[in-house]
């Protein structure tokens, strides 16, 4: 039985961390300038821009927005809090899912 919150850590993180590495690498940012903003390794940030690491979701255009509005922010080294916009972007994309803590037991 796989819980939610292995989803969450196997799955839904690493596609929000792919999805800003990708979004900072096109606007200009190195891959190593990259990993050090989202505190990762370089190779991990290859392994995203590549295709063979966080890529099993796809986002909406909504949570797409948010992404891209983060690695913007994260560009203008606006005063934020990474964890929390990541934290609130993956909220985002549990609405309407059963949340963190799945469906009720039966």
């Amino acid at each position: 039985m796989e819980a939610p919150c292995q989803k969450i850590v196997w799955d839904v993180l690493p596609a929000i961390r792919a999805a800003i590495a990708v979004e900072l690498v096109t606007c200009g940012v190195s891959q190593v300038d990259a990993a050090r903003m989202l505190d990762i390794a370089p190779s991990a940030v290859s392994q995203y821009l590549s295709g063979k690491r966080g890529y099993r979701i796809e986002f909406e255009d909504d949570v797409k927005s948010a992404i891209s509005a983060l690695a913007h922010d994260m560009i203008d080294k606006e005063q934020i809090r990474v964890v929390d916009r990541i934290c609130a972007i993956c909220r985002q994309l549990r609405e309407g899912e059963g949340g963190c803590a799945g469906p009720a037991p039966e």
